[in-house]
């Protein structure tokens, strides 16, 4: 990534919103919240908006945290492996202030940066930057700044051409030919456009504290303060056109891990200069390297450090500490950290999640895809992909079907059989 020059970075605060509940992803969010998700083997899906951040010099962020945030915190720790450490940089995590009652947490994402005014306040910025925590991406912040500074906008939104299929998941914009957006749409069932806001904003602070004061019951960007400024003032819509997916569904999850270990997916961690942060997780961190035995096979896949493999792997991605015994085969699958899949077992097109067990001979994703989506959560696991929750044993010989789910901690008894669709 080309960085702009850093004129802004002293005069611009981040706000990164990493508190939604992420309910999509099913039992993967049970335990943390959405951004702290495992992905691409050694990463969170937060690393990559942090990693943004701190390649394009911006010093100050507010990391806006929720639902279960305790992983979340522990992940970003001081903010020291991006580094966002000294006198001048610095992460602070900002929960919603919670009284007696819910109604004290954030009631949308407006309403979220209005609770925390204080931190804007306590660093006073020309511009604030707004984030999701949930996106997989790399983006030079500092370009879109001065593209913000340059047309003299009110108020900027990074925006992309999706398919026509997929428009109703996001705001909609239509610009004219200068690029101002004069009309909105918020997940349209009847798109007039394919232009779809990345939930990316650029506010003149001063615009966004009036903003925010105008009408305490505008809680959402999308649905209230973008709208009334489009009516207003000046919002321009800044074109991005690289890799860029919001992972907040399993199928989207699945997508991207894969897009990793596909040639010319336009997706490259590494290359993108992300970061993560494995000491804060002991059991991850100072892995050995990976072990490979003399019998295995693997093909278009990524093996993280601390992995064991001496079956076969295929088109897969394994996160530290995984094991694949001989005679078991991973295929098409997603394997969390020290995952261990005994001998003769087989995973195919499934998510394991952390410290998942499948027993000696057992069956993880067994059937036709086509078959009928998971009867308690169709629109979740749809497409054959089977998911297991963190902890949980599969018994030696037991079966899963395509689209199901095994809860956290959950047990499939030796030799049980699991249709497809059903969860357990």
């Amino acid at each position: 990534m080309k960085v702009t020059p850093t004129y802004y970075q002293d005069d611009t605060v981040v706000l990164l919103l990493a508190g939604g509940v992420g309910s999509r992803l099913n039992v993967l969010v049970q335990t943390r919240a959405k951004p702290a998700v495992p992905f691409g083997g050694l990463y969170r899906i937060i690393d990559f908006s942090l990693s943004n951040v701190m390649n394009s010099g911006l010093n100050q962020v507010g990391v806006l945290t929720q639902y279960k945030p305790l992983s979340l915190m522990r992940h970003i720790g001081t903010g020291e492996a991006w580094d966002f450490t000294g006198r001048s940089r610095g992460v602070k995590i900002l929960p919603p202030r919670t009284g007696a009652s819910d109604s004290d947490w954030y009631k949308g994402t407006a309403d979220a940066v209005r609770q925390n005014i204080d931190f804007l306040q306590a660093h006073p910025s020309r511009q604030v930057v707004i984030l999701s925590g949930d996106h997989i991406y790399r983006m030079d912040l500092g370009a879109m700044i001065e593209f913000h500074r340059r047309k003299k906008a009110d108020v900027t939104v990074a925006m992309m051409v999706v398919p026509r299929d997929q428009i109703h998941q996001f705001g909609t914009g239509i610009t004219d030919e200068e690029g101002r957006v004069v009309e909105w749409e918020e997940k349209p069932q009847n798109p007039r456009t394919n232009l779809a806001s990345m939930g990316i904003y650029v506010f003149d602070t001063e615009y966004l504290l009036e903003a925010l004061s105008h009408n305490r019951l505008e809680v959402d960007f999308g649905m209230h303060i973008i709208p009334r400024a489009i009516e207003r003032d000046d919002v321009f819509a800044y074109p991005f056109e690289e890799y860029w997916r919001d992972v907040g569904t399993i199928q989207a999850l699945w997508e991207a891990n894969m897009d990793i270990i596909r040639p010319g997916s336009g997706i490259s961690p590494q290359d993108w200069g992300v970061r993560s942060n494995p000491e804060s997780d002991k059991r991850i961190a100072d892995r050995c390297p990976a072990r490979f035995g003399a019998a295995c096979q693997v093909s278009g896949s990524a093996i993280s450090a601390g992995c064991r493999i001496d079956g076969e792997v295929i088109n897969s991605v394994l996160s530290p500490g995984v094991v694949v015994a001989a005679g078991a085969s991973v295929r098409d699958s997603i394997l969390f950290p020290d995952c261990v899949v005994e001998g003769d077992a087989v995973v195919d097109l499934a998510i394991l999640d952390k410290r998942v067990r499948v027993g000696k001979g057992a069956v993880v994703g067994s059937g036709q895809e086509h078959l009928l989506a998971n009867h308690l959560y169709p629109k979740h696991l749809y497409t054959g992909i089977t998911l297991v929750g963190k902890e949980a044993m599969v018994g030696a010989g037991s079966g899963l079907g395509r689209n199901c789910i095994l809860q956290p901690g959950g047990l499939l008894a030796p030799g049980q059989t699991v249709n497809s669709g059903e969860t357990v």
